[in-house]
């Protein structure tokens, strides 16, 4: 049975996110809305999280020093990583020690922090089908790998280049041919976050599209761990960031079949404790490619995932209610509400403390929906909200949801 506190008093079920972006931000909400008391962490002062938080820090969560002392200060009952650039070797010693539960695992949190844990994990230990993939630690090593001027198989042109950790696709491009490499590798090299200097060259896959399969591990009415799966969520990526998803994707029976077999491999194993037995309780986000009835493993998040964004306007419990009640023990439900689509609303302008206008505009769209995220500061290419719409058709509710969100206009003051 859980039993759960009451915030701010002696009795408070405390629960630490290590992120406070747009997505911690939902998270901490439906916490909050279980009578959780919430600790938020960012790399930054008033991050979106900060703002709705009980207890609000700024660290670098890369300095093991800093990440320590703060959990060790705070004592909350669950450690929740909410980006990957997070010293996680600190995770796996308090979670040993038994000083807290780190959401879904330490190892999982380890694992999935950078591309070549997690590649490895799936393609050389698990078995899963992936494209082809190399890593490489300078120019000259990715030009090899492409080549197979190394004794080893060409990866061959075109090719993506991503680092080995980052977020939101910074870093990521495609390589055509010689003349794109070196750019590439610059690109890589600015947009990593930790383990500067080393990336992953993936062979390119003929795709028909790609899919988020948002994937549910929670506890039971007999206790036991049961997977639990959304509908698919179809998106589309710039520059390997999202910038339109909706939610169900039409995919063939077999298809959907595999991609939940794939799903639930990936995370069974990442769900599986120091110790061996089953935990990971959480929400995954589990990125696939699909080719009429083929399906790739591609990536794969222990936390809710940019793309599933538009179940704040499709399910009955979005995945950032999800994530909280299976990481608390309760019950979840994945069922659909009705079709619908999310657009990303870009900063357009590099300011601090920017106005948004048409906002009316917007929502003056059928069956549409805003989120703005209160970032303190724009980027041209930042994310500072989501339009969304429902709709019984998808595709008119991805009509709307691109309507609304151009019409909100940031502007500097």
């Amino acid at each position: 049975m859980t039993t759960l506190g009451t915030p701010l008093s002696p009795s408070a079920t405390r629960v630490m996110l290590l992120g406070a972006g747009e997505l911690g931000k939902e998270v901490l909400i439906a916490l909050q809305r279980l009578g959780i008391e919430t600790i938020a962490v960012d790399r930054y002062d008033n991050a979106p999280g900060h703002q709705v938080a009980h207890h609000a820090h700024t660290i670098a969560m890369s300095d093991p020093d800093a990440l320590r002392e703060l959990i060790l200060r705070e004592r909350p009952m669950l450690v929740v990583p909410e980006i990957e650039a997070i010293a996680t070797p600190v995770l796996q010693e308090l979670e040993a020690a038994g000083v807290v539960r780190v959401v879904p695992t330490a190892r999982a949190a380890r694992l999935t922090m950078d591309r070549e844990g997690i590649r490895r994990l799936a393609a050389e230990t698990l078995g899963l089908p992936t494209s082809p993939y190399r890593f490489a630690d300078s120019i000259e090593q990715l030009q090899a790998a492409i080549d197979g001027t190394d004794g080893q198989p060409a990866i061959g042109y075109p090719c993506i280049v991503k680092p080995v950790m980052s977020s939101s696709g910074k870093g990521q491009s495609k390589i055509d041919g010689p003349d794109d490499v070196r750019p590439a590798w610059d690109y890589a090299m600015a947009g990593g976050r930790v383990n500067a200097g080393r990336v992953i060259v993936e062979g390119f896959i003929d795709f028909d599209y790609e899919i988020t399969q948002l994937t549910v591990r929670a506890r039971g009415d007999d206790g036991q761990v049961q997977t639990h799966f959304c509908e698919p969520i179809g998106h589309i990526q710039v520059s390997g960031d999202y910038v339109e998803s909706w939610q169900p994707h039409e995919m063939s029976a077999r298809a959907l079949a595999a991609a939940r077999e794939i799903a639930k491999r990936i995370t069974d194993d990442l769900g599986t404790g120091a110790d061996g037995h089953p935990a990971g309780l959480g929400l995954y986000g589990v990125e696939l490619f699909v080719k009429g009835d083929q399906v790739w493993f591609s990536e794969v998040s222990p936390r809710p995932h940019d793309t599933g964004m538009v179940t704040m306007i499709t399910q009955w419990q979005n995945e950032f209610e999800l994530h909280a009640r299976a990481i608390l023990g309760l019950p979840v439900n994945t069922a659909l509400k009705s079709p619908g689509a999310s657009a990303v609303i870009y900063g357009g302008v590099e300011a601090a403390g920017i106005v948004f206008e048409g906002v009316e505009q917007a929502l003056r769209v059928p069956n549409s929906e805003l989120r703005l995220f209160g970032k303190p500061e724009s980027f041209a290419k930042r994310r500072m909200g989501v339009a969304l719409a429902f709709d019984s058709d998808v595709d008119v509710a991805r009509i709307h949801a691109k309507h609304a969100a151009r019409r909100v206009k940031p502007r500097a003051v």
